[in-house]
């Protein structure tokens, strides 16, 4: 990518919000060793921010062609006696190749931007590494987080913080302040032990999500298997029918909304289980449980997850009529309809409950996409906090009460079906109002007056035993002071 196709970055040349001491840079000579990708990238970002980029390279004449023509690409120890600032852009392993350069970067601040293909594969980090094999340099970790196409597209189009590290702390206002011309936001990390730390964030695998997908496809495996057992096996065993074609279609679909509904209601249900221990204790400092301090942070994830399986349950059952097997079966009813001479099928009550249980299910579908769009970094941030408050919690608490419609609409009376109690296991739908049910019971107990009023109070700092000091006047007009429990 040329210079020219390249994206102006965002905060031009500011200064960094809050540090007014730094100053802009833009037209300092900044160096690069290496010529891979990201080191490529960097020259590219480098040049369209203003600043002057010599690159050093082992073969400077036959990787000339991959830098912009504005970037002069001469030998490593040449670019080296150019600039003060050097972007170490090679490998760990090839450290030790720049060690014939130890004489002429004396005093220069490395920016070392290296990773490493295991979480704590060195027992000491690439950074400090790096600033053992140089101790008379100024190293900082820096930029790692960032990738070569966010580089070359601009902080537009990618992850706009850049994280810094160093046990000095001129250097890293040095950094900063190029970070912020390149476009990005600098966050100080602290001195260099914090180097492992930033090595290991581009390596994690969506940390935040771990327990909600294990969480979610443990659902899914009780209830596919619940629901196997009900519409494949219980016919094979008791009828000798072979259902097996309803797996791929019918039994999943049967299991996603399931999925969904249960995953939404425990959205909801820490929150309730953490006001049952404020109001226990009488308190909002005392401290939760790890494993609800866990539950509420994952709760962003887990309402992602459940719209993911209502959104999955829409589609499956938009399918369902374009399957053969439901082809088939119409024409079998329509064949035994005209042999019985059955002219007028319709029932009143199964239209009915169809209609709506559609839509009570489209309108449910509609709040959970509204809650999947507003958990966006991006339109959270337009939102202010009562707004946001609003549609995560109260219009989120709706869309519980609307799914369990849905779902009771789709059992209507077959509950008191004996029928659909095969292998005597009640219908599925039965076992997932449950937890919906109790998260909305306690919520209902948690809006009579007498019980939000002290669960207000309690979130207000008021606290159960403690004794606060009060001031009376006096009837000669003095104040004298004495002490009562809150609980008077």
């Amino acid at each position: 990518m040329s210079g020219r196709d390249m994206v102006k970055p965002l905060l031009g040349h500011r200064t960094i919000e809050g540090d007014p001491s730094i100053t802009p840079a833009a037209g300092r000579t900044i160096g690069v060793l290496g010529s891979g990708d990201f080191a490529r990238s960097l020259a590219i970002r480098l040049v369209c921010s203003g600043f002057k980029v010599v690159v050093g390279s082992r073969n400077p004449r036959r990787k000339a062609g991959l830098f912009p023509s504005a970037a002069e690409v001469t030998l490593q120890a040449e670019a080296v006696k150019k600039t003060d600032v050097i972007f170490v852009a090679v490998f760990r392993e090839h450290y030790s190749t720049l060690c014939d350069l130890a004489d002429v970067l004396v005093g220069k601040i490395l920016v070392d931007v290296s990773n490493n293909t295991e979480i704590n594969h060195h027992k000491e980090s690439n950074a400090e590494y790096l600033a053992s094999l140089f101790p008379a340099c100024t190293v900082v970790k820096g930029f790692n987080v960032v990738s070569a196409w966010t580089l070359q597209s601009g902080a537009r189009d990618g992850n706009k913080q850049v994280l810094i590290c160093s046990n000095n702390q001129e250097a890293k206002r040095t950094i900063a302040e190029i970070a912020q011309v390149m476009g990005f936001t600098p966050v100080d990390m602290g001195c260099m032990s914090s180097a492992s730390e930033i090595e290991n964030i581009p390596l994690r695998l969506l940390p935040a999500w771990k327990i909600p997908i294990f969480l979610a496809l443990g659902l899914f495996i009780c209830f596919f298997t619940y629901n196997l057992i009900r519409q494949v096996i219980h016919p094979y065993i008791r009828e000798q029918k072979n259902k097996l074609y309803k797996i791929p279609i019918e039994v999943v679909n049967t299991t996603l909304p399931c999925v969904a509904y249960v995953m939404l209601s425990l959205v909801y249900l820490p929150g309730v289980l953490a006001a049952c221990s404020q109001l226990y204790y009488g308190t909002k400092y005392r401290r939760f449980p790890d494993w609800l301090d866990q539950w509420l942070q994952h709760r962003k994830q887990i309402g992602l997850l459940s719209f993911f399986c209502a959104a999955l349950h829409a589609m499956y059952s938009f399918c369902l009529p374009m399957r053969r097997s439901h082809r088939y079966q119409l024409i079998e009813t329509a064949v035994k309809q005209a042999v019985e001479k059955k002219m007028n099928i319709w029932v009143e009550e199964e239209v009915w409950r169809m209609e709506i249980y559609i839509s009570v299910g489209i309108i449910a579908l509609g709040l959970l996409s509204l809650l999947a769009i507003t958990s966006l970094p991006s339109i959270a941030n337009s939102l202010n906090w009562r707004e946001f408050s609003f549609i995560q919690s109260t219009l989120g608490f709706i869309a519980l009460v609307i799914s369990t419609l849905h779902t009771l609409t789709y059992g209507w009376s077959r509950a008191f079906d004996e029928n659909q109690y095969k292998f005597y296991l009640p219908p599925t739908y039965t076992l997932t109002l449950l937890v919906p049910c109790t998260v909305i019971l306690a919520k209902v107990i948690f809006n009579f007056p007498c019980i939000q009023q002290r669960l207000q109070r309690i979130r207000r700092g008021w606290e159960k035993g403690r004794y606060v000091k009060f001031v009376l006047p006096s009837a000669r007009g003095e104040y004298s002071s004495g002490e009562t429990s809150s609980n008077v």
